[in-house]
């Protein structure tokens, strides 16, 4: 993909937990309700984490623990499911599982964090059981994570790139050599605009990701000149908390793409 007008290219809109930050939700991240305002706004992608409780089931949430968004407290690893429920976010609101996300957008991809070495098992056969490896791109910031669950889904997996494998791109002067570094074929390169003072969406880095026809998908871009930044950068995606602002600048830029659009998508 290269740079260019809304002729050329598409950007992928992606709710980060739903939309965290939006005026409407703020307080409710990772609920059903946060992804329900998401696709009510026209989101297609739904970017959330997963972690397995103590009885094998994913839940859709970011923390390793209860504390920070719920009235309750204890590490999620050592609860169950029924004991997750207990817990509200705002008052109301459980924490969802995988499923019910699922089973509630069944026109929506997701882009999924592995929060935990336990979740890349419990993944694996999630997607397998329901014949649904084409709705996820996962990632982890744990190689030996995502290598397990690579390993697990048995060349149907889609994955984003390890920090290792974006080290590559960022560090090897060339696309071949980049290609070389990463035998797990990452089929997209999900990255932080800045780390400090270097700028790891660079323009070198993206047009060495796609001439391996890789996507760069950015994250957590809630300031729309940044995202105007990006978009003219030539990246693939953005992340956000603001799904309103995203969503704004991209229908300015005509590059817009909902749910309720029968328009092919570049996607």
């Amino acid at each position: 993909m290269t740079e260019g007008g809304p002729a050329d290219r598409s950007v992928l809109a992606f709710a980060h937990r739903g939309g965290a930050y939006h005026p409407e939700i703020e307080g409710l991240e990772n609920t059903l309700a946060a992804f329900q305002h998401a696709v009510a706004l026209g989101y297609t992608h739904l970017e959330t984490d997963v972690h397995t409780t103590s009885d094998g089931v994913l839940l859709a949430f970011h923390d390793s623990v209860l504390d920070r968004v719920t009235d309750s407290s204890g590490e999620i690893a050592a609860m169950t499911l029924a004991d997750v429920r207990a817990a509200r976010i705002g008052g109301h609101h459980q924490v969802p599982t995988l499923a019910e996300l699922f089973d509630a957008f069944p026109e929506v991809e997701f882009n999924i964090d592995l929060k935990s070495r336990t979740a890349a098992p419990a993944l694996a056969a999630f997607l397998t059981e329901r014949d649904a490896w084409n709705r996820a791109v996962v990632s982890s910031f744990s190689p030996a994570t995502l290598r397990v669950f690579r390993r697990l889904g048995a060349g149907r997996a889609r994955t984003g790139a390890h920090p290792l494998e974006v080290g590559a791109y960022l560090l090897l002067p060339g696309a071949r050599l980049s290609r070389l570094a990463t035998p797990g074929r990452p089929v997209a390169l999900q990255i932080p605009h800045r780390r400090g003072r270097l700028v790891v969406a660079s323009r070198g880095l993206i047009r060495r990701a796609h001439a391996n026809g890789l996507q760069v998908h950015v994250w957590t871009i809630d300031d729309p000149a940044e995202m105007q930044e990006l978009i003219e950068r030539g990246v693939d995606g953005l992340m956000t908390d603001r799904t309103d602002l995203l969503k704004d600048v991209l229908e300015e830029r005509g590059l817009w793409k909902d749910a309720h659009d029968d328009s092919d998508t570049d996607r």
